[in-house]
């Protein structure tokens, strides 16, 4: 079980269409119209406490953008943050994190994009006039559309995580999810991965899904 456990703890990959909007539909709204070519607005800051979903918002984002045939680039940490073609949509992730010489890139970027019509999407921890970055680079970063991700409320999380288990063709009961929500992370990427380990386990032992199965699986995914 420890194996199989730990083979099936990964995260569905994110998406804008499996995103739950909880009250985000304003900037996921922003997002797609990005993606259809009618913003008229190329730069977006998205920010949020962690577990928010701003992460997933970016990738989705992004994967949106490719399979409508742009080409793009996840900025990673440590990466010569560098682009070649000015058609690029870039995308930065927790932006906080950058050291010098990445803020200086990011700033070289944002300048080149904005001359070219290109697409920067960033994600930070706080709004931009808050975060301990270069001057110059958080005036950049605040020209663009700025939106606060907000983390989903109790009612939400708990609906959305009953709402995939049944879209597995599962019912997960209701204890199970108490016990789950007050023990892991509360992103929804950490969830559903564990309700497909719950899932897949069960079918594997032919057991319920209840709570001490999802104790086991807990102790045997730390």
């Amino acid at each position: 079980m420890r194996q199989l456990a730990l083979e099936l703890a990964s995260p569905p990959a994110p998406t804008l269409d499996n995103f739950v909007t909880g009250a985000n539909a304003e900037v996921l709204a922003a997002l797609r119209s990005l993606v259809s070519a009618a913003a008229t607005e190329h730069f977006i800051y998205l920010w949020g406490v962690p577990g928010s979903g701003r992460s997933h918002l970016l990738r989705g984002a992004l994967h949106a953008l490719a399979a409508a045939g742009r080409s793009v680039c996840l900025y990673a940490t440590g990466v010569s943050l560098t682009v070649d073609d000015p058609e690029t949509v870039v995308g930065v992730d927790n932006v906080e994190r950058l050291d010098a010489q990445a803020q200086i890139d990011l700033f070289n970027v944002f300048n080149g994009l904005r001359d070219s019509g290109g697409v920067l999407l960033v994600t930070g921890d706080r709004p931009p006039a808050q975060l301990q970055l270069r001057a110059d680079l958080l005036t950049r970063l605040a020209w663009g559309l700025v939106y606060e991700v907000h983390a989903l409320s109790e009612a939400d999380l708990r609906a959305a995580v009953l709402d995939y288990a049944a879209a597995r063709g599962f019912m997960l009961p209701p204890e199970v999810v108490d016990y789950l929500l007050v023990r892991v992370p509360r992103d929804l990427s950490s969830l559903r991965a564990l309700v497909d380990t719950l899932d897949r386990v069960s079918l594997e032992q032919k057991r319920a899904v209840t709570v001490p199965l999802a104790r086991e699986v807990l102790q045997l995914c730390k």
